[in-house]
């Protein structure tokens, strides 16, 4: 039996190349069918905002890789609710909302966790 992995994603998509790494290998965990879950923590939610301009900053823009989840078959996507609010933002339909709680709960059900 896999184990099952949990990435964290703390990194804004345009801070360096942490984003980009985290959603690398969470989709190729989803590849090789492991049971893998992403969060999105801190400045890692800036990663969901709508409409950013990537080539404004000379970035690759990460917004196919996270609409490629779902095709991977990673369903367990969610984001730190306090780190939303603080930064002004909602979660998308797809990603869950979690509280400090919920996810110091999370964390525990996972076998591995990974912060990028």
């Amino acid at each position: 039996m896999s184990k099952s992995l949990l990435i964290i994603s703390r990194q804004a998509p345009w801070s360096g190349p942490g984003a980009r790494e985290a959603l690398d290998v969470v989709l190729a965990g989803g590849a090789f069918d492991l049971p893998i879950g992403l969060l999105f923590l801190d400045d890692g939610v800036f990663q969901l905002a709508v409409g950013q301009n990537a080539k404004a900053i000379q970035q690759k823009d990460l917004s196919a890789n996270l609409q490629a989840l779902s095709l991977f078959g990673i369903d367990e996507v969610f984001a730190c609710s306090q780190s939303l609010a603080e930064r002004g933002l909602t979660s998308p339909g797809n990603v869950q909302p979690q509280s400090s709680e919920q996810i110091s709960q999370m964390i525990e059900r996972y076998d591995q966790v990974m912060t990028l």
